[in-house]
């Protein structure tokens, strides 16, 4: 289970880095809430690892992600 908990970690981590790239953007108030909500689920994410529920704190930093994802997606460069 340790190695659950080390791959759950690494992606909350991750989330928190990918925050840093959207911080350099301007967002719309939708995007601001869904940022909101992502990072919540990012939280919620961190107490499920804390209490070792490793299934829900998975769920919740891969929803965090899929929120995440989109906002990269609507605001790159490309």
């Amino acid at each position: 289970m340790e190695e659950i908990a080390d791959r759950i970690a690494k992606d909350i981590r991750k989330f928190n880095e990918n925050v840093k790239i959207l911080d350099e953007h301007k967002l719309g108030p939708k995007e601001i809430e869904v940022m909101r909500l992502a990072k919540n689920y990012c939280d919620d994410a961190g107490s499920w690892l804390e209490k070792k529920d490793y299934y829900t704190a998975f769920a919740s930093i891969s929803y965090a992600h899929g929120l995440l994802d989109t906002l990269l997606k609507l605001n790159s460069e490309e």
